[in-house]
């Protein structure tokens, strides 16, 4: 039986970059991949928000994705256009491009770091106990982890093998998603009517991509291209003589999340943990984000270098993160009802984001750029992005997100913390002499008073703020780094 320390289920864009995080602290984490090969039929899901560029850019990767799609103002709420332009952030925008080109690239540089798939691989049993967990596969071989992280989707087996709840919201609507060919000339653009919001738009290859809102809720069986076109035709009256489809799915409203993200031995990361209606395309941002929380703190627990408590951070930050999404895609579908009331009251919202302060509320929340971990009372960076500073080091300028491309934490010292040390922690923990004269400025908040010193996860935020002194550094650095026996 073969033996990991880590195994991953599941080759998307969660799981992808949680095996890089995990490579990038040495561990080695193979994935577990239905699939034949890394080719999906569809462009699937597509957009990056502003905080996830900004996450790859902390690991060397956003000039990839950006110079493959097109960067535009995409955060939005109730169809309202959130514009984050004036925000405080190197990439005040977002990125239209789809999944499989988002897959593509983060495949080529996760290859680059060893990163092995091992695709055709069916999960079909998972068996823990305290020390790991047993896993057969669908052809009755067998290998074992010291954890598995599930990555593996919304219907995901490792969260139903660990006995996890999934509570939530059933499904209200249902909508067809398709990319496919048409003989006729269609009416390109999107359509609000009674039945719900529908779009056809060109694709690059001369295909067209249909959104259509099904006239009665369905949540099961295959969907042919029958079905695709009665509900074409009540929309639209046509089906445009639709044929050839590449790839044709339903989705629905149903939004539910793991009431925990972590039992024993088995974890949940992206989809496995929580979905919700794709309105304002956050669910593979947040998955890409879960990766990053996750990696780092999965890798040191493997290692021994901190108590495997450092795993219910995990859970303690990104729970609440993605049940703010939750909570916001459910309010936004509820807008989309086509009675006058629900206009009245959309109209009112929309009235109240054209005002600068929810404009600027809302906008970092779909962005991802307010995100605030709870780590107590403090400075206002503490559990806030690190923003992406011109530093002036020893060796030159550099950017923050630079020092952050090895995945490693960093301590900067502003020349305001005088005898500074790091001790122990010097071989985990990355300390820099830096100077910055200009102004510190968050989105939402707007200017911070500056710090003295700060110490930067690997995934970007900040865990401790010296406004005064080096009082707290060695809590913080045991907190988040183990202790200094270990």
């Amino acid at each position: 039986m073969t033996e990991y320390p880590v195994v991953i289920v599941g080759a998307g864009p969660t799981g992808t970059m949680l095996a890089a995080e995990l490579k990038l602290a040495g561990i080695d984490a193979p994935i577990l991949e239905v699939r034949p090969t890394q080719e999906r039929p569809g462009s699937r899901a597509g957009g990056l928000h502003s905080r996830t560029i900004e996450v790859f850019d902390q690991r060397g990767i956003a000039e990839r994705m950006l110079s493959a799609g097109t960067t535009a103002q995409v955060a939005a709420f109730n169809s309202v256009p959130l514009d984050i332009s004036d925000f405080p952030t190197r990439h005040p925008y977002g990125l239209a491009l789809w999944q499989n080109q988002i897959e593509r690239i983060l495949g080529e540089w996760t290859g680059e770091l060893g990163v092995r798939v091992q695709y055709g691989c069916e999960v079909v049993e998972l068996v823990p106990d305290d020390a790991g967990v047993d896993i057969r596969l669908g052809d009755d071989r067998h290998m074992r982890a010291q954890y598995i992280v599930g990555c593996d989707g919304g219907r995901s087996l490792v969260r139903n093998s660990a006995g996890i709840e999934f509570p939530g919201w059933d499904a209200t609507i249902s909508n067809l998603i398709a990319e496919v060919e048409f003989a006729d000339e269609p009416e390109w653009g999107m359509r609000h009517d009674a039945i719900g919001i529908h779009g056809l738009g060109p694709l690059d290859d001369g295909r067209v991509r249909v959104v259509v809102t099904e006239r009665r809720l369905r949540t099961a069986g295959d969907v042919t291209l029958d079905d695709l076109r009665k509900a074409m035709v009540a929309v639209w009256g046509t089906d445009f003589g639709v044929r050839n489809p590449t790839w044709i799915s339903r989705f629905t409203d149903s939004a539910r999340q793991a009431d925990t993200y972590r039992a024993g031995r088995i974890l949940l990361a992206g989809d496995a943990a929580h979905i919700h209606y794709p309105v304002g395309g956050q669910g593979l941002n947040l998955g890409v984000q879960d990766a990053v929380n996750l990696g780092w703190k999965l890798a040191q627990v493997v290692k021994g270098t901190s108590r495997d408590t450092l795993l219910d951070t995990y859970q303690a930050e990104r729970h609440p993160a993605a049940a703010r999404v939750v909570r916001d895609t459910l309010a936004q579908v509820a807008l989309r009802r086509a009675d006058e009331r629900t206009k009245a009251l959309g109209e009112t919202i929309a009235d109240l984001l054209r005002m600068d302060e929810p404009r600027t509320a809302f906008a970092g929340r779909m962005s991802g750029l307010d995100i605030h971990y709870d780590f107590g009372d403090g400075h206002p960076l503490l559990g806030r992005r690190m923003p992406d500073l011109d530093l002036m080091t020893a060796d030159g300028s550099r950017r923050v997100f630079e020092l952050l491309h090895n995945a490693r934490p960093v301590l900067l010292n502003f020349g305001g913390t005088d005898g500074i040390e790091i001790g122990p922690w010097a071989n985990r923990v990355r300390l820099l002499d830096v100077e910055y004269d200009g102004m510190w400025e968050l989105p939402v908040l707007g200017e911070v008073p500056a710090p003295a010193a700060v110490l930067v996860r690997p995934d970007g935020y900040v865990a401790w703020v010296g406004a005064d002194g080096p009082a707290g550094l060695e809590a913080a650095l045991t907190t988040w780094f183990g202790s200094p026996q270990q």
